[in-house]
């Protein structure tokens, strides 16, 4: 199956059976491993061939996401045996369960900030993140990204990136610093593998000053007394090149004023015509309302986007956040 990310499966595999030829010098328990590395074996004689990512029994090319999770897989999913249809579906229940821990609730306030939330996956799991973090002074610390790809991979460096920012929340760091951990990090963990993450990370302070850093994200939306603009965007995505420098900017919100940040997922659901929902109508839809609270403006964009799309189905996962200042 040749793709565009044969080169780095086949990385990806050589990087594993270096790491299974380093612990059978360090384990008595030798058969697991050795089992393991016949597995890596053939699969990389299969990319050799041309035949790795299709089915061995009925030949069609393996799901995309099977793969993307498993790369040693042999057999789609119709051609599964019941234990193995069994485990898979354990995996993707027990990665669901675990996702849906880390969300925030769908509402919060800090006295200061108020935040509203929808997080809907395209399927079993999702690799969006999302996460807000108050602090004891008031401020409130916020998160949303979107992980290229779907399935399990994303949805497992959606964690990797929650987890690291969460570390990252306890040390004395600018925001700019943290992108540029967070970029190190992210690479490092991901082991050369062609994978990348956009996001928008701030701080919302109680006096109003929000600090905002972009890595190749949507611009957030700011609203202010029913006018709505995008703000600028800019910086790469996350993973995209070891040592990427960010910078940040800083808006100053009054009471009232919110800020929307979204993923593509909603952006670039599509009508029946196959026309975009766009940036611009979620803005526009966001300030017919801006003088309720978070909820309703949340509300609001998600009626119009259902009203848009129809029943056109969706593709990509949707995550929008709502952040408006209370005073």
């Amino acid at each position: 199956m040749a793709t565009d990310t044969t080169p780095d499966i086949r990385s990806l595999l050589l990087d594993r059976r270096e790491r299974l030829v380093r612990a059978l010098d360090l384990t008595p328990e030798r058969d697991p491993l050795l089992r393991l590395m016949d597995e890596v074996d053939a699969a990389l004689g299969r990319l050799d061939d041309g035949k790795w990512g299709y089915c061995e029994v009925c030949k069609d090319p393996i799901e995309p996401d099977l793969l993307r999770a498993d790369p040693l897989a042999r057999f789609c999913v119709d051609d599964m045996t019941p234990g193995q249809k069994q485990s898979l579906q354990r995996d993707l229940d027990l990665t669901q369960r675990l996702q849906s821990k880390l969300l925030p609730k769908p509402w919060l306030s800090t006295g200061r900030w108020e935040a509203a939330s929808h997080y809907e996956a395209a399927g079993p799991v999702s690799g969006d993140c999302l996460d807000l973090l108050p602090g004891d002074d008031g401020s409130l610390f916020f998160l949303l990204g979107d992980v290229a790809g779907k399935g399990l991979a994303a949805s497992m460096l959606m964690s990797y990136l929650h987890a690291t920012f969460r570390s990252l929340a306890s040390l004395e760091l600018s925001l700019a610093r943290r992108l540029q951990q967070a970029n190190r990090i992210f690479c490092e963990g991901t082991g050369g593998v062609s994978r990348y993450a956009t996001l928008v990370v701030g701080r919302a302070a109680p006096d109003g000053e929000v600090e905002i850093g972009c890595a190749g994200h949507l611009p957030p939306v700011l609203v202010r007394r029913g006018e709505a603009a995008l703000l600028g965007g800019g910086g790469l995505p996350l993973g995209m090149f070891f040592g990427t420098e960010y910078e940040t900017l800083t808006v100053r919100l009054e009471t009232g004023d919110a800020l929307l940040i979204a993923t593509d997922g909603l952006t670039e659901a599509e009508d029946a015509n196959g026309e975009e929902y766009g940036s611009e109508r979620l803005a526009r839809t966001a300030a017919r309302v801006h003088q309720g609270p978070a909820v309703d403006m949340l509300g609001a964009c998600l009626g119009d986007l259902k009203a848009f799309a129809d029943r056109t189905p969706r593709r990509d996962d949707l995550t929008l956040l709502v952040l408006r200042r209370l005073g």
